[in-house]
């Protein structure tokens, strides 16, 4: 059984080609700059990578040149070899709260819900309709990063605002990442042979969220009505006083929207380093002694904690601490510190296997009262795993 895991971008297609029988991932790769001057695509198979530019008009030129390559490079036989497809979906709002069956009414709902992920939603419909006109027969299925959050309750999910703006406009948290901590409690129940277990999933990379479980389900997450809320990111600058939002519209002469782009694109760890988004340059620069770069890592790092501290209390005590993505799986000197500020709790990481990168490891020592794990997510793994549920 194989299964298609695609996430499409305004201007990007990513896939993964899964074997289902034992979950290996067949091929993987990224159709890049799709209608835009320049555009290629990369593919990884059989442990070799291949690239070329490539003319990409429209996201059905970068299907059917997927397709075309996944039989010319004999990865598969034929497409009937593509049992189903799987479409990350950012935003399913308060409407879905699993993964579904791609059907018209489907997309007439994500179309709908884009004032929810304008950034997202329309381009993961390019995805879609692409698919389903050059692959009509075969089966497709959405998967929502905000399903996993819709078992917050009331009391958590509902912001302190006019009760009307969420019966009219549906104001309320819904998160997002959410297909990555489903992912992240799965391990977890492997790892400890039950799902009685209480956690705290740590999403940092680029973009983070932290999330709360138990029993296998969200009890709250950091992320809010829109990815910007929750803790300091690369670019993001996560909680703010929203007061700041007219402050600077008028300071600066800014529309409500410029404001708003500037709070995702050039806040966070850029915006306080004044250097760099990425934290492997930050701790760099933060070995050279650079003020601004330990500012910014050390609020990283206080955000993070904020928020593991918070969802403690909310849990009335925790079994598991995960640190997955980008700065959780690879950035040691990070996990360490932010570790280190929990030790109130009785956190205790043993510091040698807090040395190991991008793989599966449980980290704290064994006097430690919480276990701390290292754990890489999949989410097109769960993707995946859904399509072939559903089919």
């Amino acid at each position: 059984m194989k299964i298609l895991s695609v996430n499409a971008g305004s201007s990007s297609l990513k896939f993964t080609l899964f074997d289902m029988n034992d979950e290996t991932v067949i091929s993987s790769g990224n159709f890049e700059r799709i209608g835009i001057d320049g555009s290629s695509y990369y593919i990884k198979y059989n442990g070799e990578k291949i690239s070329e530019e490539i003319e990409l008009n429209n996201h059905t030129d970068a299907v059917n040149a997927l397709l075309e390559k996944l039989v010319a490079l004999e990865i598969i036989k034929s497409l009937d070899e593509i049992d189903g497809i799987g479409h990350r979906v950012v935003s399913g709002g308060n409407v879905y709260s699993e993964s579904v069956l791609v059907t018209d009414e489907v997309i007439k709902n994500i179309e709908e819900l884009k004032e929810f992920a304008p950034l997202h939603n329309p381009a993961h419909l390019l995805g879609i309709n692409a698919f389903r006109e050059v692959l009509p027969n075969v089966p497709m299925v959405c998967v929502f990063d905000t399903a996993f959050h819709q078992s917050m309750d009331e009391v958590n999910y509902l912001y302190p605002v006019p009760y009307k703006w969420y019966e009219d406009y549906a104001v309320r948290k819904y998160g997002a990442h959410g297909t990555s901590h489903r992912y992240i409690a799965d391990c977890v129940k492997n790892l400890l042979g039950r799902d009685d277990f209480k956690l705290i999933s740590c999403h940092i990379g680029n973009g983070g969220s932290i999330t709360a479980i138990k029993d296998m389900k969200c009890v709250d997450t950091s992320m809010g009505f829109t990815p910007l809320a929750g803790i300091m990111m690369g670019t993001r600058s996560g909680d703010i006083d929203p007061s700041i939002i007219p402050y600077i519209m008028e300071k600066e002469g800014m529309n409500a929207s410029e404001v708003i782009d500037a709070l995702n694109r050039k806040s966070g760890v850029l915006g306080l380093s004044e250097y760099s988004s990425d934290m492997r340059d930050l701790v760099s620069k933060c070995d050279e002694g650079d003020h601004k770069a330990i500012v910014a890592k050390d609020k990283y790092v206080r955000r993070v904690v904020d928020y593991i501290a918070q969802y403690y209390v909310l849990l009335e005590g925790v079994d598991v601490i995960v640190f997955t993505a980008g700065v959780g799986e690879n950035n040691i000197p990070i996990r360490r510190e932010i570790c280190e500020k929990l030790s109130c709790l009785g956190v205790k990481i043993d510091l040698d296997l807090n040395n190991k990168r991008g793989e599966t490891v449980k980290i704290s020592s064994d006097d430690s009262k919480i276990d701390v794990y290292v754990i890489p997510t999949d989410e097109e793994l769960m993707i995946a795993r859904d399509t072939l549920k559903l089919i």
